[in-house]
């Protein structure tokens, strides 16, 4: 006869039916990554950072998790397309995102996103952060950042170009400008190409845009760099002061990127991409090639990541919100 109360019997069922759980979540994670490839989805399109990023984690990935990684571009809507398919893909471990700074900035930016930032993503690692740079045509007048300053103080009309309407370069700005009690005109251009061929042609007086994309440019002497956004100089432009350098204390407005995995992926599986991550990004064959786009790479658990990530949502959805900044 059984003599246990009913609430002993369901007690009994519950325990066994989360030590089920915690075996099949744990077994999950022992299989992985052995079922299946692994896919990094760059959420912009070839050619750019967040591709560049991905091509460069890829291989070394691979060899060390000994599975196929595929690096598969979904671009679009600044990144939210290829986001939002990380968002609805299996939460196995097998599907990740890639992105870039922009993350930080949509939920703000873009009206009736269609999963949530915080919630539908669990933050992997940050892979590494790069200074933006204020730069110039090289035939111009300003040689300083000052002198940009002095002109619009003086009535002058400054505009700058960025890669987009609510793209961090942007959000930078504005915060700058409004916070110091200067105005600059705004001109947005689709992307990094577009604005560096007027930017080197002279058609538009600054640009903003981040070490990788401005530095070749400036190799060959078309431009000239008046600032960094970052509070430390970038180690591949040593000589270029910083904002906060130049009599703005506390300025700090790096571009970033992270990869992200869909909300549910077990925590297991999670803290071991990221020790896989953080080992691609020790090999100095990762960092080196990292370092020549103008990143500086980041170790830290997902945790960290994610507490950046968060700050990053806050700080630049106040400068959109403030400012009635909407995309492009």
């Amino acid at each position: 006869m059984n003599t246990r109360s009913p609430w002993t019997r369901l007690l009994g069922v519950l325990t066994l039916a989360l030590a089920s759980t915690a075996i099949s979540t744990g077994a999950r994670a022992q299989a992985w990554p052995a079922r299946q490839p692994i896919k990094l989805v760059a959420v912009f399109p070839p050619g750019g950072s967040v591709d560049q990023v991905a091509r460069i984690l890829q291989p070394v990935l691979q060899q060390q998790l000994g599975q196929t990684v595929i690096v598969d571009n979904k671009g679009g809507a600044s990144g939210t397309i290829g986001t939002g398919a990380v968002v609805s893909s299996p939460p196995d471990g097998y599907t990740y995102a890639v992105v870039f700074d922009t993350h930080g900035v949509n939920p703000a930016l873009i009206p009736g996103l269609l999963y949530d930032t915080r919630k539908d993503l669990a933050t992997v690692a940050l892979i590494g952060t790069s200074s933006m740079v204020i730069a110039t045509h090289a035939d111009s007048p300003y040689k300083t950042f000052a002198d940009v300053v002095a002109a619009v103080k003086a009535g002058k009309n400054v505009s700058y170009g960025t890669i987009g309407n609510g793209s961090l370069g942007h959000l930078a700005m504005t915060l700058l400008a409004k916070g110091n009690h200067f105005d600059l005109t705004h001109v947005p251009y689709r992307g990094g190409g577009p604005l560096m061929n007027d930017a080197v042609a002279g058609h538009v007086p600054l640009s903003i845009g981040s070490v990788f994309v401005t530095k070749p440019h400036i190799d060959s002497k078309r431009l000239r760099p008046l600032v960094v956004t970052t509070d430390k100089r970038s180690p591949i432009l040593p000589d270029v002061p910083t904002l906060a350098e130049s009599g703005y204390a506390g300025f700090n407005a790096p571009a970033w990127w992270a990869v992200l995995a869909p909300a549910k992926t077990p925590p297991e599986i999670v803290a071991r991409m990221n020790d896989e991550i953080n080992k691609a990004l020790k090999s100095p064959e990762v960092a080196s090639k990292l370092a020549a786009q103008g990143i500086a790479v980041n170790i830290g658990t997902p945790a960290a990541a994610q507490a950046f990530i968060d700050n990053q949502i806050d700080v630049w959805g106040k400068v959109v919100k403030a400012n009635g900044i909407k995309a492009d």
